[in-house]
């Protein structure tokens, strides 16, 4: 960008971000919010997202207001008219916006969002884009991937907010945990019989597209075996529509397991993965939220993406590597899920062992919890 267009961003004062996917997303994209938060003193962030990117968006504190809108051009929008959309440009406009930045992952498009921001009378428009955008957006920067390279979705957006002259010498995932949630949790954990004087750890089999889930019955084996070698207990959590998924892990698991799947909310699930000695979970919104709170993380990460492992938290990644990796399906097209499957109970169990030595080493001696 030239000093003309970098001058042009640092006179703006109200800044609409939008990041209109899932909660993961979100806090991916912290580090670069955090950015255009710190590159003008008195800039307000407002963003422009999903609900459940609402939800994860209150307890972020570069953002100053929230706007929820499901866009008909994303996933699992159910179909609809569109008034939604209408409505949409006449309340950005009321906004009167100094400028936008259209953040998107490598296989979504920005035009929509850049029409809507156009139409919205937003004077500057920031995104990634493949094609040639012409007026729909005013700082057009193009998107190499994923031909050229493929980067990790946090720097993807540093890089793009850094094409403004936005940066930050401070890169993680920002998640701030009520106190009043953690007290909640502690509570919750207390009556579950969970001291956190003794080895325990947080298990969350979810993930909202299935071609990310460990199969369960591995999972409950792996978090079995790990649980008798340490003398641990063992929370398992998940959404309200996830319990039946969670009550089948925590079968598997056997006394130890302390199910809380639909008893937490997201600011209550935020705590308790802070308060935990170690997650492990599949490449889903807890990996995220464990990265953004430095609690380590076991990862069983589907080879759909290559670019949301967990970012600057100690972590394990582990997948089984398969000719159809990167697929970005959501459903596994060959219908093996091998690049899961294949994970053998035994490999998750070592992960947990070596990241639980590293991370005590690291701290001393100390648990994370502590």
């Amino acid at each position: 960008m030239s000093a003309e267009r970098t001058a042009a961003w640092a006179g703006t004062e109200r800044v609409l971000c939008v990041r209109l996917d899932s909660l993961g997303d979100v806090l991916m994209t912290t580090p670069a919010m955090r950015a255009l938060k710190e590159s003008r003193p008195g800039r307000r962030l407002t963003l422009l997202t999903s609900p459940i990117g609402a939800a994860v968006a209150a307890l972020v504190p570069e953002i100053d207001e929230v706007s929820v809108y499901e866009a008909p051009w994303m996933k699992a929008t159910p179909p609809r008219g569109a008034e939604p959309d209408l409505c949409l440009i006449q309340r950005l406009a009321r906004e009167r916006f100094d400028a936008a930045v259209i953040f998107t992952v490598c296989s979504q498009s920005p035009l929509p969002a850049a029409l809507t921001c156009f139409l919205a009378g937003v004077p500057l428009r920031l995104a990634h884009c493949r094609e040639n955008p012409y007026q729909l957006l005013t700082d057009w920067v193009s998107d190499p991937e994923p031909e050229v390279a493929i980067r990790h979705e946090v720097r993807r957006q540093l890089d793009l907010v850094a094409a403004v002259g936005c940066r930050t010498e401070d890169e993680r995932l920002s998640l701030r945990v009520p106190a009043d949630a953690r007290r909640s949790v502690l509570r919750l954990l207390a009556a579950a019989g969970i001291d956190l004087e003794r080895p325990w750890f947080v298990v969350h089999p979810g993930a909202s597209a299935p071609s990310r889930r460990y199969p369960p019955e591995q999972l409950a084996a792996a978090a079995a075996a790990l649980a008798r070698e340490l003398g641990a207990r063992v929370v398992v959590t998940g959404g309200a529509e996830e319990r039946e998924l969670a009550a089948q892990v925590a079968a598997g698991i056997g006394k130890e397991a302390a199910p809380l799947a639909g008893a937490l909310s997201l600011a209550e699930l935020a705590a308790l993965v802070a308060l935990a000695p170690l997650l492990i979970c599949n490449n889903s919104g807890p990996a995220h939220i464990a990265a953004a709170v430095g609690t380590p993380v076991v990862d069983l990460y589907a080879l759909t993406n290559p670019q949301h492992t967990p970012w600057q938290t100690p972590s394990r990644v582990l997948s089984h590597d398969v000719p159809c990796r990167n697929c970005r399906k959501s459903v596994c097209p060959l219908g093996h899920h091998d690049c899961l499957r294949l994970v053998q109970p035994a490999e998750v169990v070592e992960a947990a062992r070596a990241l639980l030595a590293e991370t005590r080493m690291a701290a001393g001696g100390t648990t994370h919890a502590a």
